[in-house]
């Protein structure tokens, strides 16, 4: 008995567009480039990468559940194979898309919080165990050091606690502006995250004036090339995955040191990875600050190994992302060098996906 085709996606009537000109051509490039520079000069990154990820992934989970439903009704009725679902089965998916893609980053946050509440319970004692290792060190050194350089050193302990609790209130105000930053980004990609995945189940106009046209042509390219970066992020994520596995569950207890939570940790680099840059930098942290809640040498040990490995993602990203998107590994890291010179970490971040979507534009055109 042969196996009835898959049933294909849900046919949309075509959308037709009327004919630009060159002027309206060049209007729609100015208006996304410009859109791409405001992003990027407002801090707005977060939201556009947010946005990318809800449509790409409200996207494919809509077609692969609208694949499965029609297997399975091409198996258990054989005569509705070949047709297109109804309607109302169709929304009902896209529906609980939107749901999936809205609670989904909440019952993440609930988790984490949950997980980290011994954390934050035990970081007061954590911190004094800091502050003792440091002034023990810093006592150290002033017995070995020349007495003129000595004495430029705390004497005891308590002075340590005291130049730390002076620097903490000095820069009271910038970790305060710090933390207010990453509430608003992490409110600019919650809302991203809808805003993508509503955009991914709304239906096409029936027709689309020459702006909207051209404009719907540098979005679609610009979505081809995340799509690319996704996928080439995706083993840039594996690699780093494996490294940290190795030195988490090897390198560390051959050296009779043990981080807890360590599938978690394996698991949270995987996802963080996928982040281009900022995902590591997370990651990053999240480790060392579990590694200090063994000992500061753990975390001091931590610490050498991601920055060496963070140090080693510009030729990684580079190579990779390179391949993926037929561009040099030198055009890569230059654009990589001059963004981050340009815009810091966020310019870093979007040097690939920015300079991959400007290829693929300038290769449409026939220019290079």
């Amino acid at each position: 008995m042969k196996t009835p085709p898959p049933t294909p996606l849900p046919a949309m009537a075509p959308t037709r567009e009327q004919p630009a000109s060159r002027w309206v051509a060049g209007a729609s490039y100015v208006l996304m480039g410009g859109a791409l520079l405001g992003m990027l000069m407002n801090h707005l990154l977060v939201g556009l990468l947010a946005v990318c990820v809800g449509f790409l992934a409200t996207r494919t989970f809509v077609r692969g559940v609208v694949r499965l439903a029609g297997r399975l009704i091409a198996r258990f009725s054989p005569a509705d194979a070949g047709r297109a679902l109804p309607a109302r089965i169709e929304a009902f998916i896209q529906a609980l898309t939107i749901v999936v893609v809205v609670a989904a980053p909440i019952a993440l946050l609930a988790l984490g919080v949950s997980q980290a509440r011994e954390y934050v319970v035990d970081a007061p004692q954590q911190y004094r165990e800091l502050l003792d290792y440091v002034a023990r060190t810093i006592l150290e050194l002033r017995e070995k050091l020349p007495p003129d350089l000595a004495g430029a050193l705390p004497a005891a302990a308590a002075d340590v606690q005291h130049m730390v609790a002076n620097y903490l209130r000095t820069q009271a105000g910038s970790l305060a502006l710090a933390g207010r930053a990453w509430l608003t980004a992490l409110l600019f990609a919650y809302v991203g995250l809808i805003v993508g995945g509503l955009a991914a189940v709304a239906r096409p106009p029936a027709l689309r004036l020459p702006l909207a046209a051209q404009m719907h042509r540098r979005i679609t390219v610009f979505g081809q090339a995340f799509r690319q970066i996704v996928a080439a992020q995706f083993w840039i994520a594996t690699f780093n995955t494996a490294l940290t596995a190795v030195f988490l569950l090897f390198v560390l207890p051959f050296w009779d040191l043990y981080l807890p939570y360590t599938p978690a940790l394996i698991t949270l680099t995987f996802l963080a990875g996928l982040i281009p840059i900022v995902g590591n930098l997370l990651c990053n942290v999240v480790i060392t600050l579990v590694g200090l809640s063994v000992s500061p040498l753990t975390a001091v040990a931590c610490l050498i190994f991601l920055i060496l490995i963070h140090k080693a993602e510009y030729v990684i990203n580079a190579k990779v992302v390179g391949s993926r998107t037929h561009i040099a590994v030198w055009e890569l890291l230059a654009v990589m060098f001059a963004a981050e010179a340009l815009f810091g970490p966020a310019g870093l971040v979007a040097a690939p996906l920015f300079y991959a979507y400007l290829k693929k534009e300038l290769q449409a055109a026939q220019l290079v």
